[in-house]
């Protein structure tokens, strides 16, 4: 079984960053018990996986708003929640977590945090600190420290200058990668450099996103400058993996993004971690060497061209040196192309082959 990825963690994550931010109810509970100065300690969970870990306190069962939160703060105890946010479940309750788990903390409202968010994975706990005047979550192993709205909308709008330049540069790799593509000249090198080009966009914009959703309705602007500049980002990358991935042990292209999106960011930086993931056999496979791409992602370019017929195109012709030498007539044989479909490949192959040009 596949163990929970660097990417699953933070996207677990980012769901409760969005419950917490700026226009929730909860967030706004938060803010009224930051505003007066005092503590508290909040618990977000399913009530039969922890009343194991609950001492005393009053069985409230009311509906919550962010009011009735900030009155039951007032007392020592823990506010208990129910996981979908709609119950104020228990209040003042003395949490007896297991203290064996290891913590990191030093003071005892934290050190219960963050003991129980270890030992109930399905559970986030809120912790905010009395004398600190900071917000503090625990979701599983992490903690994450809440920032003020303007130092993230800083550092959300610094992250999208970075983004805009990287997809600029990507955009031209990409751009040069089609005309090597067209004139049969590419190498494991050009591809490993797309690849890993693909990967820092995607990944500044997994940056992006964090901050976003951690901005709640003051992010909106982010959100929609964000999804501006990844339009049809993860579909080409996709299928230039599918283009160029050489499948082995039954794995497939989307089993290759996974495997990237695992490798540290220090390790993106070297051919051999990317070449092992496209499914080449060790690290020494030459840079040099020739590859052929299939031909999905110029065939993708095409309007009028579904996705299902490229692969049927693809299918019959192994790769794109096949498929651009391939008449009208051969074209129409494919399974769903026929013959005004067969002519706008042809014509759509030229004109990308006529738009690019390989560059000294």
């Amino acid at each position: 079984m596949r163990t929970e990825s660097q990417r699953d963690r933070r996207q677990r994550l980012i769901d409760v960053l969005e419950l917490v931010a700026p226009g929730t109810e909860l967030r706004e509970g938060i803010d009224r018990i930051l505003q007066v100065g005092s503590g508290a300690l909040i618990v977000v969970g399913r009530l039969s996986e922890l009343r194991s870990i609950m001492s005393g306190g009053f069985n409230i069962n009311c509906e919550f708003t962010a009011p009735r939160l900030f009155e039951l703060a007032k007392m020592d105890g823990a506010v208990v929640l129910s996981k979908d946010l709609k119950t104020i479940t228990w209040a003042n309750v003395h949490l007896v977590p297991d203290p064996a788990i290891p913590t990191h903390e030093s003071g005892t409202r934290h050190r219960t945090a963050e003991r129980v968010a270890k030992g109930h994975p399905d559970t986030f706990v809120v912790a905010i600190s009395e004398k600190r005047s900071t917000v503090s979550l625990y979701i599983g192993d992490d903690h994450f420290t809440l920032e003020r709205i303007p130092l993230v909308l800083a550092k959300a709008d610094q992250a999208l200058q970075t983004l805009s330049r990287y997809r600029v540069r990507l955009d031209k790799e990409y751009g040069h990668l089609n005309a090597l593509e067209i004139e049969d000249m590419v190498t494991l090198h050009d591809v490993v450099n797309v690849i890993q080009r693909d990967e820092m966009v995607v990944r500044i914009a997994q940056d992006v996103r964090f901050e976003a959703s951690e901005l709640g309705k003051d992010g909106r602007l982010v959100s929609l400058q964000l999804n501006e500049l990844m339009g049809g980002v993860r579909k080409r990358r996709r299928l230039l993996m599918k283009d160029y991935y050489l499948s082995r042990d039954d794995r497939e292209p989307d089993d290759a993004l996974e495997d990237l999106s695992d490798v540290s960011g220090e390790d993106l930086l070297e051919d051999a971690p990317v070449i092992k993931v496209l499914g080449y056999r060790g690290a020494s496979e030459s840079t040099n060497k020739l590859v052929r791409p299939r031909g999905y992602r110029l065939l993708s370019m095409i309007p009028g061209v579904p996705s299902n017929v490229a692969d049927n195109v693809v299918a019959r012709f192994d790769n794109l040196k096949n498929i651009l030498r391939a008449s009208p007539a051969l074209l129409n044989e494919v399974d769903g192309v026929g013959e005004r479909r067969a002519m706008l490949i042809k014509e759509g192959l030229e004109r990308i082959s006529e738009s690019t040009m390989v560059g000294p």
